[in-house]
């Protein structure tokens, strides 16, 4: 076995930086259009290719080929011959939608229901494109801002109180009182809005918030989603749901149900190998509001930002409940270079900042590496070093003895 150098796809949409993922890869974007996420993995929409020699072969193939030697014995009796996570860069520039993914149960369901219904794969009014759960976290490279799930009913009344639109005023009042469904009844309400009445609804929040701009960040917000998307009701989920800053280095864990939206900023997104995703507005894509009511939890909630923890020399880790992935970041210092374990699932390697050199400890091949380069790390390969001045994010899958 040997490591492999990845070729990787970038998915294009419109809410996508022009520049962070170029820069990052060292690749020129000379049509200047969006480029929103790369993508490492072997998931239909967009599988990643290795590197041998002259010739670039499809990831999924060569684990086809030797399932074992390249995810490894636990990974294939668990997970079959499939890589169990999707590793990414995510670029935005603009807000994405408000959204949130299905739990398993939920995915199995929908895609199969639409399965029956004929929907091609990539209909565009298609939610589930295959049938995995898609928890997932989400790490800063830049300062990144997000909305994470329900803010305390309280302190969303009193963000609501001076910008609530006209329309929403009984829900608003449902809400105040806790009567009716709490944030389910305000949030329905919100998004199913009457069309003739949307703009003029967000058009007023705009109106009601411009002033508040500079005093708090949800109102900033609110005046910068409004300007975006004039005429969806989205524009008032800052003061619904909880915003953070995540500064680079740190990261938040999304489960399944949990209503998000991702603002600005560059980040390492690694998630279980899925892209069904629930969206109910700021977007131009595909909206299903009742799917999205179907499977968002309306709890309230507290956002845990996670700080890596060391878990060696120069590694540290992310807490992260989900089976199908962990994340580590690795920095040696310039005397003391990363060993890894010898016991190991299939991993794949991302260097984010400066240039060192990777070696398969075993058969002495060394391989240059610089911010942008990714590789995959059969589970076979007995160990391999990180040396030099780098910084590099590991995704693997969790061994029940880690």
């Amino acid at each position: 076995m040997q490591i492999y150098r990845l070729e990787n796809v970038i998915q294009p949409y419109a809410w996508g930086s022009k520049t962070a993922i170029a820069q990052m890869i060292g690749q020129p974007n000379p049509d200047q259009q969006p480029q929103a996420e790369m993508w490492m993995g072997t998931h239909p929409k967009g599988p990643s290719k290795v590197v041998d020699g002259d010739d670039r072969i499809p990831l999924q193939q060569l684990i086809d080929r030797q399932p074992i030697d390249i995810l490894g014995r636990y990974v294939v009796g668990r997970f079959g011959h499939s890589l169990p996570f999707l590793f990414k860069v995510l670029a935005a520039a603009k807000p994405l939608s408000i959204q949130a993914h299905p739990n398993k149960r939920q995915a199995i369901k929908g895609f199969d229901r639409e399965n029956r219904e004929g929907k091609a794969l990539d209909a565009p009014d298609r939610n589930y494109r295959d049938n995995n759960h898609k928890p997932e976290i989400i790490c800063a490279l830049t300062p990144f801002w997000g909305l994470n799930g329900f803010r305390p009913t309280a302190n969303a009344v009193d963000l609501l109180m001076p910008v609530c639109p006209h329309d929403l005023n009984d829900a608003f009042q449902d809400l105040k009182t806790c009567q009716g469904k709490g944030p389910k009844g305000f949030f329905e309400a919100m998004m199913t809005l009457c069309a003739d009445r949307r703009k003029a609804a967000a058009q007023e929040v705009l109106y009601k918030a411009r002033p508040l701009a500079d005093t708090s960040p949800p109102y900033r917000w609110m005046v910068d989603l409004a300007r975006a998307y004039p005429a969806d009701m989205g524009v008032l989920s800052p003061a619904l749901l909880n915003l953070v800053c995540l500064e680079p280095g740190q990261a938040m864990y999304l489960h399944a149900g949990q209503l998000h939206a991702y603002l600005d900023g560059v980040g390492i997104e690694l998630m279980a190998n899925s892209d069904n995703v629930l969206r109910g507005g700021l977007t131009p894509k595909h909206v299903d509001v009742p799917e999205l009511l179907d499977v968002v939890r309306f709890e309230e909630s507290s956002i845990k930002i996670l700080d890596p923890r060391p878990v060696g020399p120069v590694a540290s880790g992310y807490d992260c409940p989900a089976e199908e992935f962990s994340l580590t970041v690795i920095r040696p210092p310039k005397d003391l270079p990363y060993v890894s374990p010898s016991v190991r699932s299939v991993e794949m390697l991302l260097c984010t900042d400066g240039e060192g050199r990777i070696e398969d400890s075993g058969q002495g091949v060394r391989l240059t590496m610089k911010k942008g380069d990714s590789f995959l790390i059969p589970a076979s390969l007995r160990s391999y070093a990180i040396g030099g001045n780098v910084k590099v994010y590991k995704a693997a899958v969790p061994l029940p003895h880690q």
